[in-house]
């Protein structure tokens, strides 16, 4: 386990890691569908606050996986016998989502996320006693990770009261921990297969907004005759997705990650970025089966929201998403301040779509008027 090399010709995701992936996807499915019935009750602030905590816990998990197998996967049999003691932990704190949403319980996700990020440090440890050139960035990593872990323990005897501003401190110690370990040397990660990585997520959370999306409207279509307003949820929808797709996958990562992305700041930029990108597509379905639960539910409803609110769940996870992969993702490829425009325009024009009778289809359309644009600059 002396580390892979980074200019290694043809590689790719490993099966592993494919099937980590699948089992993350059962975290963020239960993440959007939490958010998912926070949203049709009304639960507009609380709602979205326990989603971004619980995202982080996912994907920060997935993330530090993915990073380290970029690094040091030798692909025996104890490095695949601890990545499945990972899988577990995820699934476990899959199943405490619920629980962390509904009730503020964190015992059962704590336990998984420790589970999972334990047998990490323990990867951390045995690539430090096999690779002393980088020894003391491996170990900084094995003990950073112990140690928060201990901390995620230490937070559940805490007073309710104070567990929010303890999940904050924890998350800040967290996302220290690798820029911590990495100030005493890089690990050798590759730059073609982290591109991949972060491709194939983005995959996996669109497609769970489109599976969640899809799923609501049909079922608001079973329980509602005047379909003209959902038809144009659902056709605002689909193009919403086809559009972050577009936007994503305009230019490669690959690149950025070869050359300019070397430089540790702008790297954890582009690595810690991206949780934005991944939150926002996640929510996006949320947002959109909340909308068509609105649309299908009587007036007047107690603890249903109103229509701007119930909108601004489609508007805002999409006007994030734009912003987010612009900032991350694409504004280091631009070189003139106009390929910028269509941008900026994009997430005003879908905020203010919130305000519209159809904020799915105009959102939709305006996304889609900033795939058009960008792919029209690329051919100048």
């Amino acid at each position: 386990m002396t580390g892979r090399d980074p200019g290694e010709a043809h590689r790719t995701a490993a099966p592993l890691e494919l099937f980590v992936d699948l089992c993350f996807v059962v975290a963020v499915a239960q993440a959007s569908e939490h958010l998912h019935e926070a949203l049709s009750h009304g639960h507009f602030a609380s709602g979205a606050l326990r989603f971004a905590l619980v995202f982080f816990t996912v994907w920060w998990a997935w993330m530090n996986f993915t990073w380290f197998a970029s690094a040091y996967d030798p692909d025996d049999t104890p490095y695949r016998l601890t990545v499945l003691v990972q899988i577990t932990g995820s699934l476990v704190l899959a199943a405490g989502v619920g629980r962390a949403f509904v009730h503020g319980d964190l015992i059962v996700i704590t336990l998984g996320y420790v589970v999972l990020r334990t047998a990490l440090a323990s990867l951390w440890l045995r690539a430090g006693l096999a690779d002393p050139a980088r020894r003391t960035s491996t170990l900084r990593f094995a003990i950073g990770v112990t140690v928060c872990q201990l901390g995620w323990l230490g937070l559940l005897l805490l007073p309710t009261a104070w567990q929010l501003p303890g999940i904050v401190a924890m998350i800040l110690a967290e996302v220290a921990v690798p820029v911590w370990a990495q100030s005493a040397g890089m690990t050798p990660w590759h730059p073609r297969h982290i591109a991949e990585r972060y491709e194939l997520f983005t995959l996996i959370v669109l497609g769970e907004s489109v599976a969640a999306a899809t799923n609501a409207v049909r079922g608001a279509f079973d329980r509602h005759h005047g379909i003209a307003a959902l038809c144009a949820l659902a056709g605002g929808g689909l193009l919403t997705a086809f559009a972050m797709w577009w936007l994503y996958f305009t230019r490669p990562a690959h690149t950025l990650l070869a050359t300019t992305h070397q430089a540790h700041g702008k790297r954890f930029t582009w690595a810690y970025g991206h949780y934005f990108i991944f939150a926002s597509a996640a929510s996006e379905g949320a947002g959109l089966a909340a909308f068509a639960d609105h649309l299908t539910r009587p007036a007047g409803t107690p603890g249903s929201a109103g229509t701007a609110w119930a909108a601004l769940a489609v508007t805002l996870p999409a006007a994030v998403f734009v912003f987010s992969v612009w900032a991350v993702h694409l504004r280091p490829h631009q070189r003139r301040r106009v390929e910028q425009v269509p941008f900026a325009v994009g997430v005003i024009g879908i905020l203010l779509a919130t305000w519209s009778p159809v904020p799915a289809l105009v959102a939709g359309l305006l996304l889609a008027g900033v795939v058009v644009a960008v792919t029209a600059q690329r051919r100048t």
